[in-house]
C-alpha cells in the first residue's frame, strides 16, 4: 500500500473522484501542513493555524500509480489560483501536491511541468509542490460528505465545474 496526500480547495469535492478510481483503498479528509496540533474544521477554517485542507489518499500501487493520482488530480482543481480553489478562498483552500519520497516529487514536478506546457490555462500553474507533514483527520461529519450530503456536494462540483472550465483556455493552440 502508497499513500498520496492532495491539496485542492475543499476537501469534500476531493475524495469521490479518487474513491471512484480502481486501487484505492481509503480515502480521508483532513487537515496537514500546519502549527496546531489536532486541529479542528472551525480552527482551520479561521485561516489560523497554517494548515491546509486535504485527502489522503491509500492505495494499491499494483493497480494504481501516483502518475494516474496526479492525472486525476488536475482535473479536480485550478491550478492557477494559489489563494484558494474555486468559491473557497484563502491559504487553508490553497492546492498543493504534498510528496512522501523522491519518487512522488519527481513525478509531480514533472506532471507540473506538463501541464504548464500545455497550453491548457491562460494563467501560470502555481500549485506548489511540497514535502508531506502530520495528517490529522478531519472529523467524521467532513467524512464521505458527498454521500452524506449529496444535494449540497452536486452543488459544489457544479460550480467548481463551472469555475475551471471558465479559466481554462478555449481551443489553445
Amino acid at each position: 500500500m502508497e499513500k498520496a496526500l492532495l491539496a485542492g480547495g475543499c476537501f469534500w469535492c476531493m475524495v469521490q473522484p479518487f474513491e471512484e478510481m480502481e486501487g484505492i483503498l481509503n480515502v480521508e479528509s483532513g487537515y496537514t501542513g500546519g502549527h496546531v496540533e489536532n486541529p479542528t474544521y472551525e480552527e482551520v477554517k479561521s485561516q489560523k493555524t497554517g494548515h491546509t485542507e486535504a485527502v489522503l489518499i491509500e492505495y494499491d500501487e499494483k493497480c494504481v500509480s501516483f502518475d494516474d493520482l496526479l492525472e486525476m488530480y488536475w482535473q479536480q482543481t485550478d491550478p492557477t489560483d494559489a489563494m484558494g480553489q474555486f468559491m473557497d478562498r484563502g491559504d487553508s483552500y490553497r492546492p498543493v501536491i504534498f510528496y512522501y519520497n523522491e519518487e512522488q516529487e519527481k513525478a509531480a514536478r514533472d506532471s507540473k511541468r506538463r501541464l504548464e506546457e500545455s497550453g491548457k490555462y491562460k494563467e501560470p500553474i502555481v500549485t506548489d509542490i511540497e514535502p508531506a507533514q502530520t495528517f490529522y483527520r478531519a472529523e467524521d461529519e467532513h467524512q464521505q460528505f458527498y454521500k452524506k450530503n449529496p444535494r449540497l456536494y452536486a452543488e459544489e462540483k457544479r460550480q467548481r465545474k463551472e469555475w475551471v472550465d471558465e479559466r481554462k483556455q478555449v481551443g489553445a493552440e
